[in-house]
């Protein structure tokens, strides 16, 4: 957990149940008998949605756990490769997306992103 007040831009919190990255952090003047409210633009990870968070400076937010992870592709379909951990050796099926459909091989590297239960090719 961390306090909204600590909260910058490129932050990873949850909004809405969904892990978001911070995009923009505005503050409003406290008032004679409160905190000064915090205004905080979000996009989800997995899903690219825009979310909006207004709550005190003092109350909590929570911040997920996110790692970056390398992966090897096994097979392709069409819009989803079979890629095996390069540390766990696990495999799992993971949606490619519209940046890298045709880019993709098997047996070439790649990173994704795990957190909360779901997991993203990344795209730098």
């Amino acid at each position: 957990m961390k306090e909204v007040g600590d909260v910058s831009e490129g932050n990873v919190i949850i909004v809405d149940g969904e892990p978001c990255r911070v995009k923009k952090v505005s503050s409003s003047m406290p008032g004679k008998h409160g905190h000064a409210k915090y205004s905080i633009e979000a996009e989800g990870i997995f899903d690219g949605k825009k979310r909006n968070l207004k709550e005190p400076s003092d109350s909590k937010v929570g911040v997920p756990n996110v790692e970056v992870k390398n992966g090897q592709v096994i097979s392709l379909s069409d819009d989803s490769v079979q890629l095996m951990d390069l540390s766990s050796y696990d495999t799992f099926e993971i949606s490619v997306p519209e940046e890298l459909r045709g880019e993709l091989e098997e047996g070439s590297e790649v990173k994704y992103i795990e957190a909360m239960g779901s997991r993203k090719i990344r795209v730098d």
